[in-house]
């Protein structure tokens, strides 16, 4: 009979299964979406320098803000006795206090929504069977890395609250970066693998390529957190030449001492291997489009990977206007914000072809 069946062919015995797997995949993308709004409120949080205004680490009592003139004081004072006070803003005033201290707050209430975003739809979605075996410990599994992401957080202010540092260490700002990233990839991922394509034509073949590139964005990533950390953005804002020439010599690439210091420390080395890795994923995602063209022109393949390589171009383009306006504001947060579009767009190639 007609009503035997859905208008896909779908028997209605997984209709609402299909229908549940739907919901689940659609919370999981709002996940996504408030992570990249953690990354954005992240990303002025630093660049207003607002990030360690909030001297304490209080997951449970650090939910409620100052609501007295008197508990404002309090926190100023706390504020007024790291070095970032003294040797950056000193004669601060308390409403630019309360300005830097909303950012920093901001950021931290939003992850509390992240978690419990993530947490209450989980229970509520095992309870009635939705999610279940491998896909639960999957979610668990990002779950933790999330409370993870929070402690890597407090590490990374802590750093920033030792005796003569006025901000945070590179190294902890590049690993709280990445982290949030890889929240976010794990995320699409598992968002993108719920979708029911049976009814749909096999996917063209890609080979390691998407995983590959996924990959590269990621440690791109990594590297613009290091940029981020160094400010290595407000130097050298020129291009394609650094200081005149396209390569800068070695002495100036590894003037730190240990040599290896210089991957972190060294602004001349940290903006040089960020220029270098955008070169090589535009170029690799533009061969990669190229390649999926010439073997399967007009698959969805061939598709979204064009896509991923206009979105890598566009952010190189944009990675060059904020290091020739010296980063602004607006061009700081665009870039940051749309790497992670790249890096979502590329995790779903990766995650289809893979199918």
């Amino acid at each position: 009979m007609a009503v035997a069946a859905s208008t896909e062919g779908m028997p209605l015995a997984r209709v609402p299964q299909t229908r549940s797997l739907s919901a689940v995949r659609a919370w999981i993308y709002l996940l996504a979406v408030l992570v990249v709004l953690m990354v954005a409120v992240g990303g002025a949080t630093r660049l207003t320098g607002s990030g360690l205004s909030i001297t304490e680490w209080r997951p449970v009592t650090g939910a409620i803000p100052p609501l007295t003139e008197q508990a404002w004081l309090i926190e100023f004072e706390k504020y007024r006795q790291i070095s970032q006070y003294e040797l950056m803003n000193k004669g601060m005033t308390l409403s630019e206090f309360k300005f830097i201290y909303g950012w920093e707050w901001g950021h931290r209430q939003l992850g509390r929504l992240i978690g419990l975003a993530f947490f209450l739809p989980l229970v509520w979605f095992w309870a009635r069977g939705v999610i279940k075996g491998r896909l639960a410990l999957t979610l668990l599994g990002i779950g933790a890395l999330g409370g993870l992401q929070g402690a890597i957080g407090w590490i990374m202010v802590a750093s920033g609250l030792e005796p003569g540092m006025t901000a945070v260490a590179p190294i902890k700002l590049a690993l709280h970066l990445t982290v949030a990233s890889i929240i976010l990839a794990c995320l699409v991922w598992v968002a993108a693998g719920l979708k029911d394509r049976s009814d749909q034509a096999p996917e063209a073949h890609a080979g390691y390529a998407p995983r590959i590139l996924m990959g590269l964005i990621l440690f791109q990533i990594a590297l613009g957190g290091l940029v981020a950390g160094s400010k290595a953005g407000l130097t050298y804002n020129t291009w394609p030449l650094m200081d005149g020439v396209f390569v800068p010599p070695a002495s100036a690439l590894f003037s730190v001492s240990p040599w290896i210091e210089n991957f972190v420390d060294n602004v001349v080395l940290v903006q040089f291997n960020h220029r270098l890795v955008a070169y090589a994923i535009v170029a690799f995602a533009l061969w990669h489009a190229w390649s999926l063209r010439q073997t399967a022109s007009g698959s969805k393949a061939a598709s979204r990977t064009t896509a991923v390589a206009g979105l890598t171009l566009a952010q190189m383009v944009l990675g060059i206007v904020t290091l020739l306006l010296v980063v602004p504001l607006w061009a700081g947060l665009a870039h940051q914000v749309f790497a992670m579009a790249v890096l979502a767009m590329a995790v779903v190639h990766a995650r289809v072809s893979a199918v």
